[in-house]
C-alpha cells in the first residue's frame, strides 16, 4: 500500500483559518510590515485580521473615504505604490494613521454577487523597490481565492 504525505496541504478548517494563513504567507513571501484583511462597513473600513497582529490590531477602524484601499478600489489609485508619497492618489492621504504608510499593495475582496467585501492589503513604513510590483499577481490570486471562499453570509469583525 502506498502512503501519501498530505499534511501540509489539507484544506483549511474555515475561511478564517484560510484568511489568517494567507496573511502569514504573504508576510513571509512578499514582506512588508503588516498584511490585513479588511471589511468595508461604510463609512468605515474595519481590520478583520492582520499579520503580525500587534502592528495593527483587529477591529481597527479607518474612515473608508480617507483610506488607501478606497482609492485603489475606486480605480483612482494603483494596486501597488512602492513610494506612496510619490503616488498622486495616495500623497494626499498622508495624514493620521496613513502617515506611516510609505508603500502599499492592495486588492479588493469581492462577494459572489460582485459587491466589494473589503480588501487584502499590505503596507510598509518605508518605501519599497519597484520589484514589489512582481508580487501583485500573487496577491491578486490570494484575494481571488479568499473571495471565492467567502461564506454566505460574509464574516463580520471578530470580537476577540
Amino acid at each position: 500500500m502506498v502512503q501519501f504525505v498530505v499534511d501540509d496541504v489539507v484544506p483549511f478548517e474555515d475561511w478564517t483559518a484560510a484568511a489568517r494563513a494567507s496573511l502569514a504567507f504573504l508576510h513571509r513571501t512578499v514582506g512588508l510590515d503588516v498584511w490585513m484583511i479588511t471589511h468595508l462597513q461604510e463609512p468605515a473600513q474595519v481590520v478583520l485580521y492582520s499579520h503580525p497582529q500587534e502592528v495593527i490590531p483587529q477591529g481597527t477602524v479607518v474612515p473608508w473615504e480617507q483610506s488607501f484601499c478606497h482609492s485603489m478600489v475606486s480605480g483612482v489609485g494603483p494596486r501597488v505604490a512602492t513610494v506612496a508619497a510619490a503616488t498622486p492618489a495616495y500623497r494626499d492621504l498622508m495624514t493620521g494613521h496613513a502617515e506611516r504608510v510609505a508603500a502599499y499593495i492592495g486588492v479588493p475582496l469581492v462577494t459572489r454577487d460582485g459587491a466589494v467585501f473589503g480588501t487584502l492589503c499590505g503596507v510598509a513604513s518605508r518605501a519599497q523597490p519597484r520589484t514589489l510590483t512582481r508580487h501583485l499577481p500573487l496577491v491578486e490570486m490570494s484575494a481571488r481565492m479568499l473571495s471565492s471562499l467567502l461564506p454566505d453570509p460574509a464574516p463580520e469583525a471578530p470580537t476577540d
